[in-house]
């Protein structure tokens, strides 16, 4: 099913409003870094855990982040921008606090997802500004 959506976003969506350009494989990649990221961090949230909190706002953001990415038309480059802003900058933090808990697979294997969707925000916001 998401191969079948992105092929019917790159038809239609190539171009956002004001000229930028979204590679849709590299969308698709961070799309599924967000999510892996926000079942990694509800997973870590339930140990109950001083993370817990920042999890539990991690996994929103990731997963408000993959639906305004699925709603690109009417998002402007700036929106995009901002809203991936915010899902590094809440990738980070949460990531931080997971480390803390070295001795947690489960905190590590959160702290690896957050990492990892941090990379893939930072790519597309380069994409986007090449």
């Amino acid at each position: 099913m998401d191969a079948m959506m992105m092929g019917v976003m790159s038809d239609e969506m190539m171009s956002m409003p004001g000229g930028a350009t979204m590679d849709m494989t590299m969308m698709q990649a961070c799309m599924d870094a967000c999510a892996a990221c926000e079942q990694a961090c509800t997973m870590c949230a339930m140990e109950m855990m001083s993370c817990a909190p920042a999890c539990m706002n991690c996994a929103d953001m990731c997963h408000t982040m993959m639906r305004s990415m699925l709603r690109m038309q009417g998002m402007t480059p700036p929106v995009m921008m901002a809203m991936l802003d915010a899902c590094i900058a809440m990738c980070q933090m949460c990531m931080d606090e997971c480390m803390e808990h070295t001795g947690d697979a489960v905190c590590q294997m959160c702290a690896q997802a957050c990492q990892a969707c941090m990379d893939a925000c930072m790519a597309v916001k380069e994409s986007m500004a090449a």
